[in-house]
């Protein structure tokens, strides 16, 4: 049996549950220079279906010589996905990706046993203000995918599938829904889904996954009677059939989830693991800093300087 934290075999089901499981309001967190909202994980959940982390970036302006500039730092047991909605970063890796993140691509890097990567935004020839704004979200790796090799995917917007009609567009960043799936192939059963709803344009979630999450970007929605407003993830019970309708001002919205893991996941600082142990020796390796040899190599390009074990 899968897990899911938030079921028991004594809850009720059907119609004597409401439709909204969770709501998470998220935390604002300072990033060094900008805020993300953190909406997972949390302290009502964990995950949603494999993904343990979910960041809100901008809205954000920076002016010439500012920008979001993260220095070389590891991951293990886990894929990282970035997703914009306006802006450009720059990613290198220490699998020797150069690559610049564009509104609308897809990026999943999967760490596996270790990967090194930087994410900065250093155009040689920068606008004088400059917008981000987007999702950075972390998948949780099943075991026999954590001690895996490390893996960088790109796939441009154009190569996405996109349903479009009654007042409504989805574009599928990864997985399956609707009948289409995106071309990228993923650690485990999921979905992950961008949609943009004009005003009171109405869309059901897809009822093909154990767990599923929403979480409104931009304007409001209205669910089961309520009215949600930007900066709010919803979960829902695995089973229950639920549609949702834009607001007066429309709404944009990222849907998500899949199958749940087989137990929850250790997670400190950029490490994600089934068991401390593996969380221990990742720190240890870092610490150790041994870039020729050992565990975690810097990206070529960017590697005279890195962020400190904390």
């Amino acid at each position: 049996m899968s897990w899911n934290p938030s079921l028991e075999p004594d809850y009720p089901t059907g119609d004597a549950v409401d439709s909204v499981e969770t709501v998470i309001v998220p935390r604002a967190r300072d990033l060094g220079g900008f805020e993300v909202r953190r909406a997972l994980p949390s302290p009502q959940r964990q995950m949603v279906g494999p993904f343990i982390f979910f960041d809100q970036v901008g809205p954000a302006e920076f002016l010439t010589g500012q920008g979001i500039d993260v220095r070389p730092h590891p991951h293990i047991g886990l894929a990282t996905v970035t997703y914009l909605y306006e802006g450009r970063i720059h990613h290198r890796d220490s699998l020797g990706t150069d690559s610049w993140i564009e509104s609308g691509d897809v990026n999943l890097m999967v760490a596996g046993h270790g990967v090194t990567h930087s994410e900065r935004m250093d155009d040689e020839k920068p606008e004088p203000v400059r917008r981000v704004m987007g999702v950075q979200s972390w998948i949780a790796l099943p075991e026999d995918r954590e001690e895996g090799a490390a893996d960088f995917i790109h796939v441009a917007s154009g190569a996405l599938p996109e349903l479009e009609g009654e007042g409504k567009k989805v574009r599928i960043i990864l997985g399956s829904a609707y009948g289409e799936r995106a071309p990228v192939e993923t650690p485990s059963e999921m979905f992950y889904l961008d949609a943009v709803l004009e005003p009171g344009a109405k869309m059901p979630l897809p009822d093909n996954h154990e767990d599923r999450g929403l979480y409104v970007m931009t304007g409001e929605i209205e669910l089961a009677g309520d009215r949600f407003e930007a900066g709010r993830m919803m979960v829902f019970r695995p089973g229950d059939r639920v549609s949702f309708a834009a607001g007066p001002a429309g709404a944009r919205v990222m849907i998500l989830g899949g199958a749940t893991m087989n137990g929850p996941r250790h997670i400190w600082w950029n490490f994600v693991a089934s068991s401390q142990e593996k969380i221990e020796a990742a720190k240890e390796a870092w610490r150790a800093g041994d870039w020729e040899s050992g565990r975690f190599q810097l990206p070529p390009g960017d590697n005279q300087e890195f962020i400190p074990l904390p």
